[in-house]
């Protein structure tokens, strides 16, 4: 049922998204609102508010990653029945598992190499929009790319990222290119000079910032970590011992931990950072989502730049990416994009502008993330025992192997069983010594129940690691 409940924001409550999160949170304590009632949808809210949708739409999907609501494609949002939650402090019984998937688990083979995206009704729409767009291209179909056909997909990259802290943010500061790798690719290009500049990375990092760096003849420095990223202090030491250019980092979602950098941390680096001119590429890629961060653009607005994409939210096929340049900086940007590949191909910015600015696609992502969210849970109930690493909203987990397993050996007995992961030693410099410690990515491509007889067979392993170590 809808409801005709009026919400109440105040000064005083934070941010405007915080104020109608805690609206909407006060009106279902008092009981104005129920379970099932459906709440209004974001434009029309906004428009009685008299604040962007795109704060409305933060503050629900706050509310529906954290359970207040539910988010229902094509049907709205609605209040959701209280319930427990999901993931016990302990974890369940392995024997139970073991009974509801069966004592011969199902042996289907189970890819966690990277995450595979579930459909989650993303695949019409897009379906729906190349048949739109084939039939009368906004681009036409002769036509090479430019800034000028290319604008409403910058301007519908700028919606899409609204409520995430950049800092002033027009659609002249994004270049459009194809994927995260490719817009890591493109501000190294934008950033580097000279004969050998030093490239400076996390001891444990996304491999792409590694080969991106090695393709431009730069080396490659790893930064020691702990438990909140980057250590400050051995980030000013790497500064000062190389010809450090440019800093390479995930701090909302660390790849492969899937920690997170804190505020007063990112300060200090950018402080670092401002001290001695390097600049700070900043992939925000695997975020699901709301920032619980300021990005380094919105702290250092002149020297962060940031790389992200719709692979981990929408769809990786499309190929779609966006890198934003510091204050200043975007007509470098562009001239590099433009002289690499002149353009995203036209039909492919087309559909992103339309997918970007479609009423429905909130919703969707909110339904990806839900998804996401079942199957890590499922694995914390099996793994949950062990050194796990996890986070609801993060399509991977990162796992600390016990005495008696090394990654190469427990990726190779996974591997046998029909569950396919990564060893931490894809995430160090070649000559780094790695931990004992393996990524599983989140695939919702296959069922939930063939995902978790996975996990009970990763569960077995690990509790019968071989006698001998291999040195």
């Amino acid at each position: 049922m809808s409801t005709i409940w009026q919400p109440e924001i105040t000064q005083g409550q934070g941010p405007k998204y915080q104020a109608v999160a805690h609206s909407i949170r006060q009106g279902i304590d008092a009981g104005a609102l129920q379970p099932g009632d459906k709440l209004p949808p974001v434009r029309d809210l906004a428009w009685q508010l008299q604040i962007t949708p795109g704060t409305v739409a933060r503050a629900y999907t706050i509310l529906t990653d954290e359970g207040t609501l539910n988010a229902e494609v094509g049907r709205g949002t609605f209040v959701a029945p209280p319930q427990p939650a999901r993931v016990p402090d302990t974890p369940i019984e392995i024997d139970v598992i073991r009974h509801r998937v069966g004592e011969d688990p199902d042996p289907y083979a189970v890819n966690l190499f990277s995450p595979h995206l579930p459909c989650v009704g993303q695949d019409k729409l897009i379906r729906q929009l190349f048949a739109d767009v084939a039939q009368e291209p906004p681009s036409g179909i002769m036509h090479y790319p430019s800034r000028e056909n290319s604008r409403p997909a910058r301007e519908a990259v700028v919606r899409w990222l609204e409520g995430t802290p950049l800092g002033p943010l027009g659609e002249k500061d994004i270049a459009l290119c194809h994927g995260g790798q490719n817009g890591i690719l493109l501000c190294l290009q934008s950033i580097l000079t000279g004969r050998k500049p030093a490239v400076l990375i996390e001891e444990l990092a996304y491999p792409g910032f590694r080969r991106a760096a090695e393709m431009l003849r730069a080396d490659v420095v790893p930064i020691a970590m702990d438990a909140h990223g980057l250590i400050p202090q051995a980030f000013e030491q790497a500064v000062r011992a190389h010809d450090a250019q440019v800093l390479c980092t995930s701090p909302e979602v660390h790849n492969p931990t899937g920690g997170f950098t804190p505020t007063a941390r990112r300060e200090e680096i950018a402080a670092i950072a401002r001290r001695y001119d390097v600049q700070i590429l900043e992939d925000d890629c695997y975020r699901m989502g709301v920032d619980r961060a300021p990005t380094y653009r919105m702290l250092a607005p002149e020297r962060g730049w940031y790389v992200s994409s719709i692979a981990k939210t929408i769809t990786p096929a499309l190929r779609f990416g966006f890198a934003i340049a510091p204050e200043g900086k975007w007509s470098v940007l562009r001239r590099t994009a433009e002289h690499s590949f002149f353009g995203l191909a036209t039909p492919i910015g087309d559909v992103a502008a339309l997918l970007l600015s479609h009423p429905q696609i909130d919703a969707l992502a909110q339904e990806t993330r839900r998804a996401f969210n079942a199957y890590v849970q499922r694995a914390v109930n099996v793994l949950g025992g062990h050194d796990l690493t996890w986070r609801e909203d993060v399509p991977f987990l990162w796992l600390r192997l016990p005495l008696g397993w090394r990654a190469g050996a427990f990726c190779q007995a996974a591997e046998a069983v029909g569950v396919q992961i990564r060893s931490s030693e894809e995430f160090v410099c070649r000559e780094a010594r790695a931990p004992h410690a393996v990524r599983m990515a989140v695939n919702a491509g296959v069922s939930i129940g063939s995902f978790e007889a996975a996990m009970v067979r990763l569960c077995q392993l690990l509790d019968n690691p071989p006698e001998q170590i291999s040195v």
